[in-house]
């Protein structure tokens, strides 16, 4: 599996008072990358509106290890965690980078599919199983 990356720019609206990356820029990144992935795999926004289907959160955590600025050089990836086998259930890791490969954060996130009709949770059709399966995997990666 290949790793998925991205850069991402830093905008002088992401910065805090203290001339530093705002916390929900973080998760902004982490979205930014998800569908990315999703839609570079195949599993457009076209795609989820035909299936009636589109990811849902159940929790979203951010670990921040070093401060980032606004001339520094970012990328984010997305890497497989957990997964149920009929990828109804996911965890997804998130590294954000910046310079030269120093780890700023890690964002987690766990979800699942959504019927976006019925309001309930759903089987991701089988189309999109081959986008799962190409996620690259975390080091402790387990199917659930």
């Amino acid at each position: 599996m290949n790793e998925f990356i991205r850069n991402v720019d830093i905008r002088w609206s992401d910065l805090d008072p203290n001339f530093h990356l705002r916390h929900s820029v973080y998760y902004d990144f982490g979205a930014f990358i998800r569908i990315a992935f999703f839609t570079s795999n195949g599993i457009t926004p076209q795609l989820m509106t035909q299936y009636n289907i589109g990811p849902i959160l159940f929790r979203e955590e951010c670990v921040f290890k070093k401060e980032i600025h606004f001339e520094d050089k970012v990328i984010i990836n997305i890497k497989l965690d957990k997964a149920k086998a009929d990828y109804s259930r996911w965890t997804i890791v998130h590294e954000i980078l910046k310079d030269d490969n120093i780890l700023a954060a890690m964002i987690t996130v766990d979800g699942a599919w959504m019927d976006t009709q019925k309001r309930k949770l759903a089987m991701p059709p089988g189309i999109f199983n081959s986008a799962f399966e190409i996620i690259p995997r975390t080091e402790n990666f387990k199917m659930l």
